[in-house]
C-alpha cells in the first residue's frame, strides 16, 4: 500500500482551504465549542474540588464556604473573559490581551504560561483520567498507569491530526454521558440529605465561630484562602474560548459568549455540587480511590440497583465517563496550545512553522510538539496528579492575572470614551485580585513542592523565545538591507507587455515576498548567461496558514499582495524589453504547490530552467536551519526527481 494511501486512511483526505464551504464545515457552533473547549473546565471537577476539600483537613465544615466561593469565582472569571472575547474577536486570548494592553514582553510571559498550561492540560487530564480508571481496578494496575497514559496521548494526537471537529464529534458521547450521570448523582445526592440543608448554614457558622475561638479569625481566613487556592485547578480551562474564537462559527463574539455561559453554568453547578456532596455524605479519603469515587459509591449503594454487582457496574459507568471526560479535556490542550503557538509564531517568538497548516487544516506542528511535551512532563512527574495540579494552577493563574490586569488598564485608560466603564473595570479588578491572590498563595505555599519548577520552565521558554525573536529580527533587517540595495534598480524605458514564446529558452524564478531576493536571482542569471534566456517567468506559492485561513478577508488580502509582488517583477522585465509572465498558487504546503506550478510551466515551456534564492547564514547551525524552512532544497530535490533542472542561488545575510 502506498504511503499516501495509508496517510489518508489514518488522517483523512486533504481539504481545500480556499473553498468557502470548507471553513463553514469546520467552524464550531456554541454546543460543539462547549464540548471541545468547555471539557477542560468541566473536567477539573474531577480533581479541583478534591484538592480543596483535602486542604481543609479535619475542618470539613468549611467546605460550604468553598462550594459557594467556587461557584461565584467561576462566574466572575467567565464574565471577565467575555470582555476578552469582545475586544479580541479573532482569538489569541490571554496572549493577545497581554501583548496589546500591557506590552510585548508581558505578552511573552502570558504566552509561555499558556503554552505550559495547555501542555499540563493534556498531562493532568490524562493522568487524572487514568487515576479514575485505576480506582476500578486492582492495586496491581498502578505500575502500568504511565504506559496507559502514553497510549491515550497517542490516540488523541492521531484524532487531532484528522481535524478538530472530527475529534470533538468522536468524543461527544463521552462528554454528554458525564454531564447526564453527574447531574443526576449530584441532584439525587443532595435530595437524599435535603433534611440536613436547613441546619447546614447555622451549624457551619457556629462551627466556624468555635474554630475561630481556638485559632483566631486570621487563622480561619488563612485556612480558607489556602484551601481556596489549592482548588485553583477548578477554574482552569475558562480561558480556552477566548484563545480560540477564530475557530467558532459566525457571529463569533455571540458564539463565544454562549459557549462561555454553558461552560460557567456547567462547571459552577458540578464543582460546587461535588463539594456539597462531600459535606452531606461525610466522605473520608480511601487509599486507591479518589474522593469522587468514594462519594459516588456511597450514593449508588444508597440508590441500590438490586445487587452489589449491579451497583459496581453503575459506579464503573460513572467513573468511566469521568475518566472519559478527562480525556476529552486533554483534547482541549490540542486545540488551544497550537493556537497560542500560532499567535506567538506570528510575532516571531517561536519558529514560523508553527503557523503552518496540514492538509487537514490543523496546526500539525503544534499538535505534535504539545503531545511530546505532555509525555515528557508525565515521565518527569511519574503521573502525580498532586504535583501536576500545582504546576498547572500556577501557570493558569499567571495568565489569568496578567490578562485581567491588562483589562483593568484598558478600561481605566478609556474611561472618558466608554459608557459603563466602571462596571467593566470593577469586574476586571475583582477578577484580577482573586487570581493574583490565588497565584501568590500557590507560589508561596507550594514553591518547594513544584512551584519553583513552573517558574523555571516559564523562564526557560521565555529566554528561548527572546533568542528566537532576536534571530528573526536580525534576519529581517539583513533581508531589508538587501531589498534596499535592489530597490534602486531602475526600470527601463520600454513600454508595453511582451509575451513569452513557448519554444524559447525560459528562466523560471521561484520568488517570495522579498523583491530583493527575486531581483538578485534575475540579475545573477542575466550576468552569468547574457542573452541566453528570452522568457522570464515568476512563480509565487503562498502558504495558507492559521492566520490567513478563516480570517475575515485575509485570503483576499494575501492574494492582492502576492499579485502586486508578481506584477512588480513582470513590469520590471517588460520595462527592459524582456518577455515575462507570472504564476500564482495557494496551498497549505508551499513545496507541493510550487512543484505543481513548475510542472505545468515545464509542459508549456519545455526549455525551462528553474532558479530561486536561499538565505545563507555566516554562522549556520542546526538551530538556524530549524527556524528557516528548507523549502528551496526540498523543491530542488523534487524537481530533479521529475527530470527538471533547478539552480539555487546563495544570498548571504
Amino acid at each position: 500500500m502506498q504511503p499516501q494511501k495509508i496517510r489518508e486512511i489514518v488522517l483523512g483526505k486533504a481539504l481545500d482551504p480556499l473553498k468557502g464551504e470548507t471553513r463553514h464545515s469546520l467552524a464550531l457552533v456554541a454546543f460543539l465549542a462547549w464540548v471541545g473547549l468547555g471539557a477542560d473546565g468541566l473536567s477539573s471537577s474531577a480533581y479541583g474540588p478534591e484538592e480543596t476539600f483535602r486542604a481543609l483537613g479535619e475542618h470539613t465544615h468549611l467546605g460550604l464556604y468553598m462550594a459557594l466561593a467556587t461557584a461565584l469565582t467561576v462566574f466572575i472569571i467567565a464574565l471577565a473573559y467575555n470582555q476578552v472575547i469582545e475586544l479580541f474577536p479573532t482569538g489569541g486570548g490571554g496572549y493577545r490581551v497581554a501583548t496589546k494592553l500591557v506590552g510585548p514582553y508581558m505578552g511573552l510571559i502570558a504566552g509561555c504560561a499558556l503554552v505550559l498550561d495547555y501542555v499540563l492540560t493534556i498531562a493532568i487530564s490524562i493522568a487524572a483520567g487514568v487515576e479514575a480508571l485505576a480506582s476500578l481496578l486492582p492495586l496491581g494496575f498502578q505500575e502500568y498507569k504511565l504506559w496507559a497514559e502514553v497510549f491515550f496521548i497517542a490516540v488523541l494526537i492521531v484524532l487531532n491530526l484528522r481535524g478538530l471537529k472530527e475529534a470533538i464529534k468522536i468524543l461527544l458521547p463521552i462528554f454528554l454521558g458525564f454531564v447526564v450521570t453527574h447531574f443526576l448523582l449530584i441532584v439525587y445526592g443532595i435530595y437524599v440529605h435535603v433534611d440536613i440543608l436547613p441546619t447546614l448554614i447555622p451549624n457551619t457558622l457556629s462551627d466556624t465561630v468555635e474554630l475561630a475561638n481556638h485559632i483566631g479569625w486570621i487563622g480561619v481566613s488563612g485556612m480558607l484562602l489556602l484551601a481556596y487556592s489549592q482548588g485553583g485547578g477548578t477554574y482552569t480551562g475558562l480561558e480556552a474560548v477566548s484563545n480560540n474564537v477564530n475557530i467558532l462559527a459566525e457571529p463569533r463574539v455571540h458564539t463565544g459568549k454562549m459557549t462561555m455561559f454553558y461552560m460557567a453554568l456547567s462547571l459552577a453547578f458540578t464543582a460546587a455540587g461535588i463539594i456539597l456532596l462531600y459535606l452531606l455524605w461525610q466522605v473520608t479519603p480511601v487509599h486507591g480511590e479518589t474522593l469522587n469515587a468514594s462519594t459516588f459509591k456511597a450514593i449508588i449503594n444508597n440508590i441500590n440497583f438490586g445487587s452489589p454487582l449491579a451497583n459496581q457496574i453503575g459506579l464503573s459507568i460513572v467513573l468511566a465517563f469521568e475518566a472519559g471526560l478527562l480525556f476529552v479535556a486533554a483534547n482541549t490542550g490540542f486545540l488551544g496550545g497550537p493556537s497560542v503557538l500560532s499567535n506567538m509564531a506570528a510575532d516571531s517568538w517561536v519558529p514560523h512553522k508553527f503557523r503552518y497548516l496540514s492538509t487537514r487544516l490543523v496546526t500539525q506542528n503544534g499538535i505534535l510538539v504539545l503531545g511530546v511535551a505532555a509525555l515528557a512532563i508525565l515521565f518527569w512527574t511519574r503521573g502525580s496528579v498532586t504535583l501536576l495540579v500545582v504546576l498547572y494552577s500556577i501557570s493558569v493563574f499567571l495568565t489569568f492575572a496578567i490578562s485581567l490586569f491588562g483589562l483593568c488598564l484598558y478600561w481605566w485608560q478609556h474611561r472618558h470614551e466608554l459608557d459603563h466603564w466602571k462596571r467593566r473595570f470593577t469586574l476586571s479588578l475583582v477578577g484580577f485580585l482573586i487570581c493574583f491572590s490565588i497565584l501568590g498563595v500557590l507560589l508561596v505555599d507550594k514553591f518547594t513542592e513544584g512551584g519553583w519548577a513552573t517558574a523555571l520552565i516559564i523562564a526557560a521558554i521565555a529566554a528561548l523565545c527572546i533568542y528566537i525573536r532576536n534571530h528573526y529580527r536580525e534576519t529581517k533587517a539583513a533581508i531589508h538591507s538587501v531589498d534596499q540595495v535592489f530597490a534602486n534598480q531602475p526600470f527601463g524605458s520600454h513600454a508595453g507587455a511582451l509575451l513569452p514564446q513557448t519554444e524559447d529558452q525560459t528562466a523560471v524564478f521561484i520568488v517570495g515576498t522579498s523583491h530583493g531576493g527575486g531581483l538578485h536571482a534575475l540579475l545573477w542569471v542575466q550576468r552569468m548567461f547574457p542573452g541566453h534566456f528570452k522568457n522570464f517567468i515568476f512563480v509565487n506559492a503562498r502558504t495558507v496558514d492559521s492566520h490567513v485561513y478563516g480570517g475575515e478577508g485575509a485570503v483576499e488580502q494575501m492574494r492582492a499582495e502576492a499579485n502586486a509582488s508578481l506584477k512588480f517583477f513582470v513590469d520590471f522585465c517588460h520595462s527592459h524589453g524582456m518577455a515575462a509572465s507570472s504564476s500564482l498558487g495557494f496551498g497549505t504546503d508551499v513545496v507541493n504547490e510550487v512543484i505543481n506550478l513548475c510542472t505545468v510551466i515545464s509542459k508549456d515551456y519545455p526549455n525551462a530552467i528553474f532558479f530561486t534564492s536561499k538565505l545563507i547564514f555566516e554562522h549556520d547551525n542546526w538551530f538556524s536551519r530549524l527556524l528557516h524552512n528548507q523549502a528551496a532544497l526540498a523543491i530542488q530535490r523534487r524537481l530533479h526527481l521529475d527530470g527538471l533542472q533547478m539552480v539555487i542561488l546563495p544570498m548571504k545575510v
